[in-house]
Order: C-alpha cells, then sequence, then structure tokens
C-alpha cells in the first residue's frame, strides 16, 4: 500500500460518498456521472488495499477501513480550509470570502452595512443567508457561515459571542385602533386583545411573552405567522396587534400604515449579537467584517 499514489481529488470524490451514504447522490453533488466516481473510489480502494465500502441490500455502509479513511479526509478537508484562510491572510483583506447568516430582523440593517463593507472592500466575495432562529441555530451547528448574526444565542452551545447593537421591541396596531394616542397603557389591558405572533421559538415571541407573563397577561394568539413582513401586512389589514422589533416597522409607521402603542414597559430592550463556535479561526475578511460591524453599528 502506497497512498501517495491517492489524488486529493480521488479522496474528495471517497468523502463525498461517505457523507451522503449514496454513490449516486455523492455524483449529483459533485457534478460527475456515476461510472467515474465509481471508478475513482474504486481505484482509490486499490490504493488501500483493502475494501472502503460494503453493501448490504440496497444500502452501502463503510468498511473498518472506510470509516479511518472519511476521519482522515475530514481532517485533510480542515487542514486545506485552513490554508486557503492563511493565504486569504497574506494577501491581506482585499481579497478573499465572507460567508453570512443573518436572523430575518437583522436583515432590515445589517444588509445596508454590509453594502458598506462591500463597496470599500470590492474584493471580497460574500454570500449572505437569511433565515429564522433555528435556521441560524442548525448553521452554527454545521459550521456551515463565518459569522452569524443573531438575537439571543443559545447557552447550550459553545460559542463566541458579542453584542454590537439595541434592537427595540414595539407593539405596534392598525390604523384607528382604539388604544392609538393612548398614554402609558397598561400590560394587562391587552389581555383581551387578538396579537399576531411568530413562529414557536422566535426570539422576539420569546421576549414579548415573558415581559407580559410577568404582568400576569397571557397572549391571546389569534395567529401564528412565520415573517414580519406577513405580521406587518395582517396587523395592517386590522386581525390584531403584534410585537415587532423597530428596526422592521421604520417605514409602516411614517406611512401611517401602522401605529406604535405606548405600552408601559417598552419599548423592551433585546440586542443583537455576532456569533461563531468557540475555537473557529476566522478569516481576514471575517475580522474586518465584524470590525465594521462595530464602526458603524446603529445607534453607534
Amino acid at each position: 500500500m502506497n497512498l501517495r499514489h491517492a489524488t486529493l481529488h480521488q479522496l474528495r470524490i471517497f468523502h463525498a460518498v461517505a457523507q451522503h451514504n449514496s454513490f449516486a447522490r455523492a455524483a449529483e453533488a459533485l457534478h460527475l456521472s456515476p461510472p467515474t466516481l465509481s471508478l475513482q473510489v474504486k481505484q482509490l480502494s486499490e490504493t488501500v488495499g483493502q475494501p472502503l465500502f460494503e453493501q448490504l441490500g440496497k444500502k452501502i455502509y463503510l468498511t473498518a477501513a472506510g470509516r479511518t479513511l472519511s476521519e482522515a479526509c475530514a481532517d485533510i478537508e480542515a487542514r486545506m480550509e485552513r490554508l486557503s484562510e492563511d493565504l486569504e491572510a497574506l494577501q491581506g483583506i482585499e481579497r478573499g470570502s465572507l460567508k453570512l447568516a443573518i436572523l430575518t430582523t437583522v436583515k432590515y440593517t445589517v444588509p445596508k452595512l454590509l453594502g458598506g463593507f462591500c463597496a470599500a472592500h470590492p474584493g471580497i466575495d460574500v454570500a449572505m443567508v437569511v433565515g429564522n432562529r433555528e435556521n441560524l441555530l442548525q448553521r452554527l451547528a454545521g459550521n456551515l457561515d463565518d459569522l452569524c448574526i443573531m438575537g439571543q444565542p443559545p447557552e447550550q452551545m459553545n460559542l463566541v459571542s458579542e453584542s454590537f447593537a439595541d434592537n427595540p421591541l414595539v407593539v405596534v396596531a392598525p390604523p384607528g385602533h382604539p388604544l392609538a394616542g393612548k398614554r402609558r397603557i397598561a400590560p394587562r389591558r391587552l389581555a383581551q386583545e387578538p396579537f399576531i405572533l411568530r413562529e414557536p421559538g422566535s426570539g422576539t415571541r420569546l421576549t414579548a411573552e415573558n415581559y407580559f407573563a410577568s404582568q400576569g397577561v397571557s397572549l391571546r394568539n389569534r395567529l401564528e405567522v412565520g415573517s414580519n413582513e406577513a405580521i406587518k401586512q395582517t396587523v395592517a389589514g386590522g386581525l390584531g396587534l403584534a410585537v415587532l422589533s423597530g428596526h422592521t416597522v421604520v417605514a409602516e409607521l411614517a406611512l401611517g400604515e401602522l401605529v406604535q402603542l405606548d405600552v408601559q414597559g417598552f419599548p423592551l430592550i433585546r440586542r443583537w449579537h455576532v456569533v461563531y463556535p468557540r475555537g473557529k479561526r476566522l478569516s481576514a475578511a471575517a475580522l474586518a467584517f465584524k470590525d465594521w460591524l462595530f464602526a458603524h453599528r446603529p445607534g453607534g
């Protein structure tokens, strides 16, 4: 056995098959024909001198040698990623890539900051994913991004978290609501009002429910809606009240499509955080964008 004859291409193909647990899905992911992929795995197996997969029925399983090689492939892939980051660092922050995942609420402010950053550093290739809290937690667990921007980070995950801006939550109502224009509305006055809420697990929803519970009020849930945009339209249509980030309703309040109620205890102040797995080596581009966030944060 002489592993010097194994190529990075073969190792990458084998690792894809091991991850997908399927030759066909790996071939599709790598944009290779199944015969080409199978041939590369066969040649790698011959180089190793042992079978890497065994087939039971229609399913394939890694052999002991396959599991050992799969772990080595993961190490090699991680080392190649670090090498790429090191080379980008040598080029400075004018080259490289940046992968961001941001909470849906943050999309009203962070993309503007990202636009300024990209204008200042046009050589950086940027990719951004927008999702709800559950999406971001999954991406953090999979280490899929350089930085995540979200509300309260989960305590059960080993993360680095730095707060960089306020996220004020306000109560909004449709124009003409009987409470519009009233001063210092007691929270208990809203006990019978229908509310349009985000999905369970939403940070905004949890914060609002916890505050009203502390005041002895249980929110009357009329609808659960999965996006801020849909909530705003539903409230504007007269179906209920909502608690939303003040940053998401600036335009609607200015146009008179929504009104902000003066409820005691509001705005509730949450914080936005820039988050990444503890121990992760941030690229020069990621470090530069993190610095940019703090230098240009809302209200900063």
